[in-house]
C-alpha cells in the first residue's frame, strides 16, 4: 500500500519523517541534566529530586552494577512499583550497559521463576515489600544477585542475602561510567508479552527502537509548547508496562517533565494528589477515567489542572470520553500500541482531527496496512476487516530465544519486513483506524493484557478440575473481566470459593478469574476444541436480554 491517507490530518507542526539520533536511551536523563539541572524530575509523596540529582544517581547505580560485574549483554530483572528507585535502577542498568527486564511486581513465585530463567537473569532488583516472594523464587532460579531498596521499611530483609540498593549507592562513584553502547543494535529492555499458544516472550527493545518512540509521540502529540517550568505528569501507570514506560517517564523526561509518582491506583489518593500537585498532563486507562468521573465532588479538587490526558490499554468508551472532557476541560487522546512496537503505533492527534472511538493514525514514520486474516499478503478495501501490520523504526528486534514466535510475528511483504499484530481493525477513508477485535483470545481488562491459556494452565492443576476454559466477558467497569468455564471430574466437588483461594496462590491478583461458572460440558468443534467465542457470545446474549454486564 502507498497511499498514506493519515499524512492529510497531520496539524501543520507535525513533521510526516523525522530525523533519529542514534543514541542510547539514557541520554534522556544526561540530555535533561544539562537543559534543566534544577527542574523537578521525581515528585514522590513531596519528596523531590532534581534532573541533576537524577543524573548523578543514575551514574551511581551503573557503577555499583559494574563493580558487581554487570555490564554489556547482562540481564537485570526490574521488580517494583513506580518509585523513584524503580527509575534510578532503570537507567542505572541501561547505563551499564545491561538490559532492564520488565517484572509485573504483583508477581507470584512461580511467574518470577519463569522470567528469571526465561530472561537468563543474573541480578533482581526489587524493594523490600516484595522481598519475601523473590526470596521463595530464587532457588528455583539462577540468579546470582538480588539488591533489595527500602520502600516501607518492612518486613525485614537479611542483609547477609541481599544486597542493599542504598548501601551499593552510597559506595560508588558519580562519575559517567562511560560504556559504549550500539543504539541500534544493544537490547535496553525485554518487554514480556504473552500469548494463548505459549508462555509469554520476551520482546526485544532495543535503545534505538525506545528513543525512535519518544520522538514519534513527541512530534504527533505535543504540539503545544510546553509549560515554562516543565509538565507535570500524573504517574499511576505502572513503569513496568510499556505505555507507562514510554509515555509517562520516557517521554515526560524527553520534555523535563516532573513525574508525579504513585504506586498504584487508588482513588481517594489520586484525588488528593491532584488537589496538592497539580498535574498538568495524565496518561491512564478507561477504568482511570471511569473512576475520576464518578468521583463526588471531583471538580473541588482541581482536575481542571489536567489538560492533556492519553488513553490507552483498552478501548475508551465515547461517553466516558465525553463525560471527562466536559467536566474537566482536558483534551483525551485514545491511541493504540503493543509491546513489540515500544509501544506506540497510532493516536489521535492534538491539535487535529479527534475521531472518538478510533485509535487515531499512524506516528510519524509508522506505516500500516489492514491485510486479509487468511494469508496476509492482501491488503483490503477502506472500511473492510483485516489484520493490522505495522512497520516502523519502534518495531522490535525480536522476542528472545524465540525463533518461530519471532519468524511468525516479523514477516517479509512486498520486501519488508512487517509487524503481524494479530489485532483486526478497519481504516476509514481519512486513514483513522478503528480496532474491532482480537485473532488471539488475550483478555483487556482495566487495562491489564491477561492470557487464558496460562489462567487454564493454573486451574487444570486442580485435581477436581477435568475442563477447563478462560474467557474474557463484558463488564461495565473494567471493559473486560475473567471468568472461568468449569468442568468438574465425576464424582469431585470444588466451591467457587476453593478455585479462587487455589489461583490466588499461583497467579498475579489481577489475571484470577473474577467470576465462575460450572458446566456438564463445554462447547467443542468438530475435531475437540473448546469454541471460547460460543461462551463470550452467550454472555453477549445474556446482556442483551437485559442481563447486564456485571
Amino acid at each position: 500500500m502507498s497511499a498514506k491517507p493519515w499524512l492529510k490530518h497531520y496539524p501543520a507542526s507535525v513533521r510526516p519523517s523525522l530525523e533519529y539520533p542514534k543514541l542510547p536511551l539514557f541520554a534522556l536523563i544526561d540530555q535533561a541534566a544539562q537543559k534543566w539541572p534544577d527542574r523537578t524530575a521525581t515528585n514522590f509523596y513531596g519528596r523531590k529530586m532534581s534532573f541533576m540529582q537524577l543524573a548523578g544517581a543514575v551514574n551511581k547505580m551503573a557503577n555499583a552494577l559494574r563493580l558487581l560485574g554487570i555490564g554489556r549483554g547482562d540481564r537485570v530483572m526490574l521488580m517494583m512499583p513506580n518509585c523513584p528507585q524503580f527509575i534510578i535502577a532503570y537507567f542505572g542498568i541501561l547505563k551499564a550497559g545491561a538490559t532492564v527486564i520488565q517484572t509485573n511486581p504483583l508477581y507470584v513465585e512461580r511467574e518470577i521463576e519463569y522470567q528469571a530463567n526465561d530472561s537468563r537473569a543474573r541480578l533482581l532488583i526489587t524493594v523490600d515489600a516484595l522481598y519475601p516472594r523473590v526470596a521463595a523464587a530464587r532457588p528455583n532460579t539462577n540468579l546470582q544477585y538480588v539488591m533489595v531498596a527500602k520502600l516501607k521499611g518492612e518486613p525485614p530483609v537479611d542483609v547477609h542475602e541481599v544486597l542493599s540498593f542504598e548501601m551499593a549507592l552510597q559506595a560508588a562513584s558519580h562519575a559517567d561510567p562511560g560504556v559504549e553502547i550500539d543504539p541500534v543494535e544493544d537490547i535496553a529492555v525485554f518487554q514480556y508479552t504473552g500469548g494463548t499458544t505459549g508462555p509469554s516472550k520476551g520482546a526485544m527493545l532495543t535503545h534505538y527502537n525506545l528513543m525512535a518512540n519518544v520522538l514519534q509521540l513527541n512530534e504527533l502529540l505535543n504540539p503545544v509548547e510546553t509549560p515554562a517550568d516543565g509538565e507535570r505528569v500524573l504517574t499511576i501507570l505502572p513503569l513496568f508496562h510499556s505505555y507507562g514506560m514510554t509515555v509517562a517517564m520516557n517521554g515526560g523526561f524527553y520534555r523535563g517533565s516532573e513525574l508525579i509518582l504513585l504506586p498504584k491506583f487508588e482513588l481517594p489518593e489520586v484525588m488528593e494528589t491532584i488537589k496538592t500537585w497539580k498535574p498538568t498532563s495524565f496518561p491512564g486507562v478507561p477504568t482511570m477515567y471511569v473512576a475520576v468521573n464518578s468521583f463526588p465532588n471531583a471538580e473541588a479538587y482541581g482536575v481542571g489542572s489536567i489538560n492533556v490526558c492519553n488513553s490507552g490499554g483498552a478501548a475508551m468508551p465515547v461517553e466516558v470520553m465525553k463525560t471527562f472532557e466536559g467536566r474537566f476541560g482536558a483534551s483525551i487522546s485514545e491511541g493504540y500500541g503493543l509491546s513489540e512496537a515500544s509501544p506506540v503505533t497510532h493516536s489521535n492527534p492534538f491539535g487535529g482531527l479527534r475521531k472518538p472511538g478510533s485509535i487515531g493514525i499512524p506516528l510519524p514514520d509508522t506505516i500500516c496496512r489492514v491485510v486479509d486474516v487468511e494469508t496476509g499478503t492482501r491488503d483490503v478495501a477502506p472500511g473492510e476487516q483485516g489484520e493490522l501490520i505495522i512497520r516502523g523504526p519502534q518495531i522490535m528486534k525480536g522476542y528472545w530465544n524465540k525463533p518461530e514466535e519471532t519468524a511468525n510475528a516479523l514477516r517479509v511483504l512486498d520486501g519488508e519486513v512487517w509487524l503481524y499484530t494479530g489485532d483486526i481493525c478497519t481504516m476509514d477513508q481519512d486513514g483513522y483506524f478503528y480496532i474491532t477485535d482480537r485473532k488471539k483470545d488475550m483478555i483487556l481488562a482495566g487495562g491489564y493484557n491477561i492470557y487464558p491459556r496460562e489462567i487454564e494452565e493454573v486451574i487444570f492443576q486442580h485435581p477436581a478440575v477435568q475442563e477447563a476454559v478462560v474467557a474474557g466477558v463484558p463488564d461495565a467497569y473494567l471493559g473486560e473481566t475473567v471468568k472461568a468455564y468449569i468442568v468438574l471430574k465425576p464424582g469431585h466437588t470444588a466451591t467457587e470459593h476453593e478455585l479462587d483461594y487455589f489461583c490466588r496462590e499461583k497467579l498475579a491478583a489481577y489475571k484470577v478469574p473474577r467470576r465462575y461458572e460450572f458446566r456438564e460440558g463445554l462447547p467443542k468443534s468438530a475435531v475437540g476444541k473448546i469454541l471460547r467465542r460460543i461462551l463470550v457470545e452467550e454472555e453477549k446474549a445474556k446482556i442483551a436480554a437485559g442481563g447486564g454486564a456485571q
